[in-house]
């Protein structure tokens, strides 16, 4: 790879870092703003399960065509973009692909908007109140166009992705979640009440047209930037947009995905019906948690999957194994490095965390409760959940789509059958415990079919993954110890003083004692991952200088 390429990749990782590091927080922010309107009540539970099931489609279609199909073909259009004839063909695939994801998505949005009632009962049981059932059938009917905008703005990242141009869809989240906010505390007080709901319910209304706004936002916003690199965003004849060559080899690549895909995103179907009939507040709980994890998840494990996955493309295109294994296992190293710590920082300290986060207003001792056990169950699973999302790239960037599909299957039966079972003794601690089981099985599954792929070395990836989680668990748990028993007298000292300073202070402190302990261990024993990293910010910090 030319110096150049390595530092473009360098920065581009480190931009995409940042902005998903925003986006995340204004998504932590959101979730506070539901924890402070909503707390855990079943109006929180409806706009959750409202939110969830178009964004299962999101993920299923747009994100997934995106990353697995439209990103590693286009990759090959501008590859083989030399002369004007090119240029026509790889205009004319990008016209294709949105003309083919406008109209795909549209029909989903038209079905779901009129099925949805017949949608709705399966995340209920038949104690549910009428009221509570009607309004979750609103809000899903209110959110469900956002499929569509957030489908093109997927696609309008798609090809800036694919021209290594991040910054712009990196920020996109962090005006749809700024705008969620914005619009939820605005138009909350002004909402029309003739019925006398309770406050939640408006609340959650509004946080549904945030939804729709923000959506619009991300695909809008993206536009001038898409403009810029000379593509068009123009529309062809549906009989085109079918047989147009390139969306055929993306159908090829994603048809077995979206199998795979729908059995992970499934995941999150079953689980949300399976806590709507445990008891009210379960699938609200269970969403917080999840935004915890997914904050930490969303900075590294998704910014290093977007980053690597053209290079890694390019190394197997080119057949450079040596250089293809390198790189996947120094990002399955670094995940661990960060997860694993963040992990055991958590176990410690995570009803403080989620006292901070969300107590407040409609959030109160009972929900922070409700929230901390399954937390607790969720974050063991972080860094299989994480490092998942590592190796699949791997795949992808072989053409390979049909191998993590069948791990998705194998996964999501695990995850099923482990979550029927635990949420009938468990409760939500049931079924976070089966999504952590299961995303393990997943990881496992991976490697295994990673010995069916050309060039890469399963066996000696795995075993370095291996004596290197070992490593890091052992740090963190002599970095732990100190932090947990420091955590009981921060407590003590520092209660009836606020939220902020109650539980903030105690959070902040106990995460220096485990951050300098931990930094401590791996100088004392040099550790390899950490020392490249601290040496590519010293020259980078010299070479700025």
């Amino acid at each position: 790879m030319p110096k150049n390429q390595k530092k473009s990749l360098v920065k581009s990782g480190l931009i995409l870092s940042l902005m998903t590091f925003a986006s995340r927080i204004m998504g932590l922010i959101r979730e506070m703003t539901k924890a402070a309107f909503l707390g855990t009540s079943a109006y929180a539970d409806a706009f959750g399960i409202a939110f969830m099931i178009p964004n299962l489609f999101r993920r299923l279609f747009a994100e997934n065509a995106i990353s697995v199909a439209f990103i590693p073909t286009f990759r090959g259009y501008l590859e083989d973009d030399k002369n004007e004839e090119k240029h026509r063909e790889t205009q004319e695939f990008v016209s294709a692909t949105l003309t083919l994801v406008s109209f795909l998505t549209a029909c989903v949005c038209t079905l779901g908007i009129i099925l949805v009632k017949f949608i709705i009962p399966f995340f209920y049981n038949g104690e549910t109140n009428s009221e509570i059932f009607a309004e979750t059938t609103l809000l899903t009917r209110i959110m469900f166009p956002y499929l569509f905008v957030i489908s093109i703005a997927a696609f309008f990242q798609g090809i800036l992705n694919g021209c290594n141009i991040f910054a712009p869809s990196g920020f996109t989240p962090v005006l749809f979640n700024g705008i969620v906010v914005l619009i939820t505390y605005c138009l909350t007080p002004f909402l029309k009440n003739p019925a006398g709901l309770p406050q939640e319910a408006l609340a959650a209304r509004a946080m549904s047209f945030g939804v729709i706004v923000g959506g619009c936002t991300q695909a809008l916003f993206q536009w001038p930037f898409v403009q810029s690199t000379g593509w068009r965003t123009t529309l062809t004849g549906l009989k085109k947009a079918f047989t147009n060559p390139g969306t055929k080899k993306v159908c090829a690549l994603i048809v077995p995905t979206i199998i795979g895909m729908a059995a992970y995103q499934l995941n999150d179907v079953v689980s949300t019906a399976l806590a709507g009939k445990v008891g009210t507040g379960t699938v609200a709980s269970l969403q917080y948690s999840l935004r915890l994890q997914e904050l930490i998840l969303g900075i590294f494990a998704v910014s290093i999957g977007t980053v690597i996955l053209p290079d890694l493309s390019g190394l197997a295109k080119n057949q450079k194994w040596q250089e293809f294994n390198k790189m996947l296992l120094q990002a399955i190293k670094i995940i661990a490095l960060i997860c694993i710590p963040v992990t055991f920082y958590s176990l410690v300290c995570g009803k403080e965390l989620i006292s901070l986060v969300y107590k407040t207003k409609s959030f109160d001792d009972s929900s922070v409760a409700m929230t901390l056990s399954v937390f607790q169950f969720h974050i063991i699973g972080l860094y299989f959940i994480a490092v998942n999302r590592i190796i699949s790239p791997a795949f992808y960037a072989q053409g390979n789509t049909k191998l993590p599909t069948l791990a998705g299957i194998i996964c999501f039966g695990f995850n099923i059958v482990l979550a029927a079972v635990l949420s009938l003794f468990l409760k939500g601690k049931g079924i976070a415990l089966a999504l952590t089981i299961a995303s393990l099985v997943n990881t496992v599954c991976l490697f295994i079919f990673m010995k069916k792929m050309p060039g890469m070395e399963a066996g000696k990836i795995a075993s370095n993954m291996i004596i290197y989680i070992v490593r890091i668990c052992a740090f963190s748990i002599i970095a732990a110890a100190p932090a947990h028993f420091a955590r009981l007298y921060l407590i003590k000292f520092f209660e009836g003083h606020g939220r902020i300073i109650s539980y903030g202070l105690p959070v902040f402190v106990c995460a220096v004692i485990f951050g300098l302990i931990g930094t401590l261990l791996l100088i004392i024993f040099k550790d390899e991952t950490a020392v490249g990293i601290a040496g590519k910010i010293r020259n980078k910090r010299a070479s700025k200088n």
